[in-house]
């Protein structure tokens, strides 16, 4: 029976929720330097990935990208500290939270159908 991930989302504050979408958008950023390339790697337009990315900047107190405007080389964006802290504090609350849910969860599998796991 393979075991599948937890899918976290919490609800920071009213209107303002926080999951496994905008945790990847901001590992993409990390990882490719750019909201857009971010953007593309999880199938989402450039307009999409920058909403969600003004969006999360707007609802912290410190902005979680920093963005450089296009050039001849084109823009970039990064992780600022604060977007760092918050995926990284995201991510262990994911762990914390599938850690405490492994019990339940076998519980759950053992009752499902031949086939379906």
């Amino acid at each position: 029976m393979a075991d599948g991930p937890i899918f976290l989302r919490l609800t920071l504050a009213p209107g303002v929720p926080f999951g496994p979408g905008k945790a990847a958008l901001l590992e993409g950023i990390r990882d490719l330097g750019s909201i857009a390339a971010a953007g593309r790697r999880m199938g989402m337009s450039y307009q999409r990935a920058w909403t969600l990315v003004s969006a999360m900047n707007a609802q912290f107190r410190e902005p979680l990208v920093a963005a450089a405007k296009g050039g001849a080389k084109g823009g970039g964006a990064a992780l600022t500290p604060a977007g760092e802290a918050v995926l990284t504090e995201y991510r262990a609350i994911e762990q914390a939270a599938a850690k405490a849910a492994a019990p339940g969860l076998a519980r759950l599998r053992a009752r499902l159908a031949e086939g379906q796991g």
